[in-house]
């Protein structure tokens, strides 16, 4: 078996519960036997989707199988998008606060946004218009729900970005330019930011924020129009500060595929390895990581994590915790839907398998290297000059 075999396989175990569901429209009955959050289906078709969305945008995809999944997950995915808008239909998915769900709606509106934004041809330039429009009135309900001074600016953004991707002329890009404007005076130095004014050690950096962060300037890397000097090289900034996020987060994976388990969320499981997914996807790793070690450490997280047999449920469904069945780990606002942002470490199955990343030999990844006495460089912090 091939490591993308592997990966395949796995995105497919995790995925297709959630795909199928949305698609025959019993996504919300499936989430509230875990559940009574209204918001828990939205969760797990929002999260799997940006997670899945480059590899379904992938066109050199040469393998016959793996042609035949994409195409099925394609099929399955807009026909979960149709249902979950829809406003004729009693399962939709709830995008607004009413109904008891309360604030989360905004959060997975913006990760449903950041998957069509990965996504643009096959998710959105396959759809009808009235589905669009559709998608767009249902988008457009999260604008009432007030977002928290932290991680949530970017939810608001997100839901702003993917607005105007569907072709939404009353999109609002102060939303955007006030994200830019909060995180950039909550970095922290070293490449980290700050989950608000007060800096909290967790994995959020690259559950939620350098991952929207990055999406959102590559697309819209200037909005004021009266820019200063310093405004203009924002967008440089952020990948600056992304590539050296990314080079400590491989540092994290320990040389027997475990990773520090710290902070709140960690029943996402590896999705706290998005951003490095996200960096081998658009190119941005450092130097001194190569492809070829950060594809090496990541399928050795996803063993480790896997190897728990009570990762999944007897229906399929992924369960809260972090090495199988964990409850305890998870946080009041953890449901099962929850636990899929873990498939955004697939980000690089979005990557043709002729690409460096999948085709170059096996490397050891850096803590395997240094615990078995290799020569590897020493880690140095980044610096910025400041205005």
């Amino acid at each position: 078996m091939t490591t993308r075999t592997y990966w395949l396989q796995n995105m497919e175990k995790i995925a297709r519960p959630v795909l199928e569901a949305a698609a025959e429209n019993r996504l919300r009955t499936e989430m509230l036997r875990y559940s009574p959050k209204p918001a828990a289906a939205l969760e797990a078709f929002g999260r799997s989707l940006a997670g899945i969305a480059p590899w379904l945008e992938l066109e050199a995809v040469f393998d016959e199988e793996e042609r035949r999944l994409q195409e099925e997950f394609r099929t399955l995915a807009l026909a979960g998008l149709r249902q979950a808008a829809d406003p004729q239909n009693p399962q939709k998915l709830y995008f607004g606060n009413s109904g008891g769900a309360g604030d989360q709606p905004l959060v997975d509106a913006a990760f449903l946004a950041h998957a069509l934004i990965r996504a643009p041809k096959q998710l959105i330039g396959r759809l009808e218009e009235a589905d669009k429009n559709n998608l767009i009135r249902a988008l457009r309900q999260s604008r009432d729900i007030i977002h928290h001074d932290n991680n949530w600016i970017l939810f608001s953004a997100m839901v702003e970005a993917g607005l105007h991707q569907l072709g939404d002329t009353d999109f609002d890009l102060m939303r955007i330019d006030y994200a830019y404007t909060l995180m950039n005076s909550w970095y922290v130095g070293d490449g980290l930011y700050g989950d608000g004014r007060e800096f909290t050690n967790d994995y959020y950096n690259s559950f939620v924020i350098q991952p929207m962060l990055v999406d959102l300037v590559k697309r819209y890397p200037l909005i004021a129009t009266n820019a200063k000097p310093y405004d203009l090289a924002f967008a440089d900034q952020v990948l600056a500060r992304a590539e050296r996020f990314a080079q400590f987060q491989e540092l994290l994976i320990n040389a027997d595929g475990t990773y520090p388990v710290y902070g709140r969320s960690m029943c996402y499981r590896f999705g706290c390895f998005q951003h490095l997914a996200q960096a081998v996807l658009q190119g941005f790793l450092p130097e001194a990581v190569t492809p070829a070690q950060v594809r090496c450490g990541l399928t050795a997280v996803m063993k480790r994590v896997l190897a728990a047999e009570s990762t999944f449920d007897e229906t399929g469904f992924l369960t809260v915790g972090v090495y199988g069945l964990q409850p305890e780990m998870g946080e009041p606002y953890i449901n099962v839907g929850s636990c899929y942002l873990c498939l955004e470490v697939m980000l690089p199955l979005g990557l043709s398998e002729n690409t460096a990343f999948w085709s170059d030999p096996a490397a050891d990844w850096s803590a395997k290297k240094i615990w078995s006495g290799q020569p590897v460089r020493r880690d140095e912090a980044y610096h910025e000059a400041t205005h």
